[in-house]
C-alpha cells in the first residue's frame, strides 16, 4: 500500500481530475450542496501537481487548503447575493403589485381588463377609459386590483 501512496499512479494530476469530476457528478446528485466547489480545488490541485509534482502529503495539504478556501470563498458569494430564495415564486401574482399595465376594455362600474404583458386580465377599481394606464395595487383571486396612474 506504502507503494501504491508513494507512487504515482494514486496521487496523480489525472488522479485529481478523475475525483474533480465524482465530486462535480455529486453536486449534480445533490444540487445545492459545495461539492462543485471542491471539484473545483482538485482541479486546481491537479494543475499545481502537473506543474510542482509535489509528494502525496503535500498534494493532500495543498487539496485541504484549496477547498477551505474555496468553500470560505462560495459562503462569502452566498451572502453577498442573499438567500436566493423568493417569496413569491408560489405567488406570481404578487410580483405585479405596483407594475404599470394599460386598460384594454374600460373599466365601468369598477369592472374592466387590463394588458399585463402578452396577456388581459380582469381588473377591479375606479372607471378608466380604454388606453389608460393604471397601477396595479393589489390581487384578489385572480383579478387585479388597479388605480389610475
Amino acid at each position: 500500500m506504502n507503494e501504491l501512496i508513494a507512487g504515482w499512479t494514486l496521487f496523480s494530476p489525472w488522479s485529481w481530475l478523475a475525483a474533480a469530476a465524482v465530486l462535480a457528478g455529486l453536486e449534480i446528485l445533490t444540487p445545492g450542496a459545495f461539492m462543485i466547489w471542491l471539484a473545483g480545488a482538485a482541479v486546481v490541485n491537479a494543475a499545481i501537481v502537473a506543474v510542482v509534482a509535489p509528494g502525496w502529503e503535500a498534494q493532500l495539504l495543498l487539496f485541504v487548503a484549496l477547498a477551505v478556501n474555496a468553500v470560505l470563498v462560495a459562503r462569502m458569494l452566498a451572502r453577498r447575493q442573499g438567500t436566493g430564495r423568493d417569496p413569491g415564486l408560489n405567488r406570481r401574482t404578487d410580483r405585479l403589485i405596483g407594475c404599470l399595465v394599460q386598460v384594454v376594455d374600460p373599466i365601468v362600474g369598477g369592472r374592466g381588463r387590463v394588458q399585463v404583458g402578452d396577456s388581459p386580465w380582469m381588473a377591479t377599481g375606479p372607471d378608466l377609459a380604454a388606453g389608460a394606464s393604471a397601477r396595479v395595487i393589489g390581487i384578489e383571486g385572480t383579478t387585479l386590483v388597479v388605480e389610475g396612474a
